[in-house]
């Protein structure tokens, strides 16, 4: 297949393990020698699956494609925190988890669907009086970041392996899965983490459909 970059076109990548969004895109933007490319939705260094990256033209629609619902797999780790919610920070508190039954496990997972109020992750790019809340949080201080409502369409508990808990989750625009791991485990009567996060969707646009850099370098190189 031809490409039109220019013209415009929707790409589909599984953005690899503990590469940034930004690094995605600096990576596409080289190889195909625009400058107009920009993504829909960031992820997390430590989250891998589907990035949309548009060039030319069809970023124009980046905003409505961010604005789409999104859907997560990943694990939780019960019974320790980071600073960060994931594993970019080593856990620093830890919690008991024996009282934690299957019950207590599904109900919270029931009670964190629906509309909720999630306050971001301290370590996030969130602005706090024209600062970037990780940047407060690198300082030692407390960023006072506003709790916002969110949308958790499905929280499907998919398997229980203590301390470990796999998940899927459909939700709206603008969901910390770091914070809602964080709720999670309070819930729990706990503390836990975010370990594992894949993007499986955005609208319609699917992990299935998506391609590796590689892949993307190889088609790249062939057209030359």
């Amino acid at each position: 297949m031809a490409y039109h970059f220019e013209a415009g076109e929707v790409l589909l990548f599984d953005k690899p393990l503990r590469w940034t969004s930004f690094d995605l895109v600096k990576k596409v933007r080289n190889l195909i020698r625009i400058k107009k490319v920009g993504h829909a939705g960031t992820l997390d260094p430590l989250a891998t699956g589907l990035m949309i990256v548009c060039t030319g033209k069809m970023t124009k629609q980046i905003d409505s494609y961010q604005a789409q619902e999104k859907e997560y797999t990943g694990t939780f780790f019960i019974g320790s925190t980071t600073p960060c919610y994931d594993l970019e920070m080593d856990p620093d508190t830890f919690f008991p988890t024996e009282h934690i039954t299957e019950e207590m496990i599904r109900q919270a997972a029931v009670s964190l669907t629906g509309m909720i109020s999630q306050v971001p992750p301290p370590h996030s790019a969130v602005k706090v009086n024209g600062k970037r809340a990780y940047e407060i949080a690198r300082m030692g201080k407390d960023p006072e970041l506003k709790s916002r409502e969110v949308e958790i369409k499905v929280f499907e508990i998919t398997q229980i392996e203590m301390p470990r808990i796999d998940f899927r989750v459909v939700c709206s625009k603008g969901t910390y899965i770091r914070s809602l791991a964080s709720d999670f485990g309070k819930l729990l009567g706990s503390g836990a983490y975010l370990e594992k996060l894949c993007r499986t969707r955005i609208g319609e646009f699917t992990l299935e459909n998506a391609m590796s850099l590689e892949v993307f370098v190889n088609r790249i190189e062939a057209e030359k």
